[in-house]
């Protein structure tokens, strides 16, 4: 009756998520559903600590790099490299549609996914929509923005939440992940940007009127030249920062963290930028309850069997070498995403692989897979990351209307290609 009762829980739980039904938020559902999770004897006061320990580095990490995306988007850097990106298109869309993947990759490299969806897409509408164009012609460069934010989100730990806990969970390093990952980006990149041109390259504008869209050079976007410099030693900063704690094992949210206070001192000096109001009202604090709320539930999966029979197929799929494992686990974690969104999956699948009791370096190849499957694999449904899903709901407020049958045709057709390829460099990547 209680794996009845896990089940059922965790299914509630990720509805009220989704559908938001009474307007409540994600941090209270996932922090009542956790309550009721050890209530109804689903999980235990020991699994609680479990999670809590699993999920306080990663969460903390996600929540300064949202901060410092806040404070550079606030100074205008997005912008000031969309507007690059736009001038060095020469006027050619199809050029600037390439050139908008790219710097989409980069943001969200640096900055997380999340990040890159949501302030590069409205920088990204607000300078087409000028050019007074339908939305069948504003959706290419709209559409590529947010799924590149995605699967283009692999190289480093701090490019995705989803990274930061699975490397956390592994005990994988910041430069051991790089090492891998970088690499298999480039797959995916390259995969993304093939997959996305050719289903978009009938409606993408052949030629731009620089004038209508570009109103300012560049250099005029930045609203604080001292934080905007600034941002370039701090970035420097935290790559040594990231080398020295991978060597002394100091937590990744310890490091981010003194990024984002420097950042919160520095805007304090220049008073350009509110900071009371980006740490209050804009800083996704509801992300710190609803991970450990969530993942108390999902905890309850595990205790009622369901990482098992994951840990079952994971196990039977090594048997039959590493690339079998590896497309195994990343198609096993994409469907799992896209069906219960990302979050939730790469925890499950973490959990499962840890009870396949495999070799160290197999576990972490898995690992690895999991990434991939949880990265891309949201993009196949709007339902498959809360990002996707606030995404489509900031479009819609702008007008643009993405319809989940639309969404759904256009995430299968791209996202599952672009999986295998980015799979296949990750076996190619292992096995060199």
């Amino acid at each position: 009756m209680s794996n009845l009762t896990a089940y059922l829980l965790f299914f509630i739980v990720l509805f009220f998520i989704i559908k938001k039904p009474f307007n409540i938020g994600i941090g209270w559902t996932a922090t009542v559903g956790a309550i009721l999770a050890l209530i109804l004897g689903v999980v235990s006061i020991k699994d609680v600590y479990r999670v809590v320990e699993i999920v306080w580095d990663p969460t903390l990490a996600f929540l300064g790099i949202i901060f410092i995306s806040i404070i550079l988007d606030k100074i205008g850097f997005f912008e000031w490299a969309a507007l690059h990106m736009i001038e060095l298109s020469k006027g050619d869309g199809r050029i600037l549609f390439i050139y908008l993947l790219l710097l989409g990759a980069l943001i969200s490299a640096f900055f997380a996914n999340d990040g890159a969806a949501l302030i590069l897409t409205p920088i990204v509408y607000q300078k087409i929509k000028h050019l007074g164009l339908s939305q069948k012609y504003m959706l290419p460069y709209i559409m590529g923005s947010g799924f590149v934010a995605d699967t283009t989100s692999l190289p480093l730990v701090i490019s995705n939440l989803v990274n930061i806990l699975t490397a956390d969970f592994f005990k994988i390093g910041f430069f051991e992940y790089a090492s891998v990952m970088v690499f298999v980006n480039i797959f995916s990149l390259v995969a993304t940007i093939i997959f996305t041109y050719l289903f978009f390259r009938k409606d993408l504008i052949k030629k731009i009127d620089l004038e209508a869209i570009e109103d300012k050079p560049p250099k005029y976007a930045i609203k604080d030249k001292f934080l905007f410099k600034l941002t370039w030693i701090i970035s420097a900063f935290l790559l040594v920062a990231f080398f020295v704690g991978e060597h002394y094992k100091i937590p990744t949210s310890f490091i981010i963290g003194l990024g984002a206070v420097i950042f919160a001192i520095a805007s304090l000096k220049e008073r350009v930028i509110d900071l009371k109001f980006i740490l209050t009202k804009e800083t996704p604090w509801h992300i710190v309850v609803f991970s450990v709320g969530m993942y108390v539930v999902v905890y309850g999966l595990k205790n009622a069997g369901f990482t098992n029979i994951l840990a079952e197929i994971i196990a039977k799929s090594v048997e039959y070498g590493n690339f079998v494992s590896i497309f195994t686990t990343g198609f096993l974690a994409a469907f799992l995403s896209s069906m219960m969104n990302n979050l939730p999956s790469v925890m499950l699948v973490n959990l499962a692989i840890e009870e396949a009791n495999l070799p160290i370096q197999t576990a972490k190849m898995l690992a690895y897979s999991n990434v991939i499957g949880c990265d891309l694999g949201p993009k196949i449904t709007p339902i498959g990351s809360l990002a996707t899903l606030l995404w489509l709901y900031v479009l819609n407020n702008k007008g643009i209307n993405i319809s989940w049958g639309y969404y759904f045709k256009v995430g299968i057709i791209l996202t599952i290609p672009t999986l295998i390829f980015t799979l296949f460099g990750l076996w190619l990547v292992i096995n060199l």
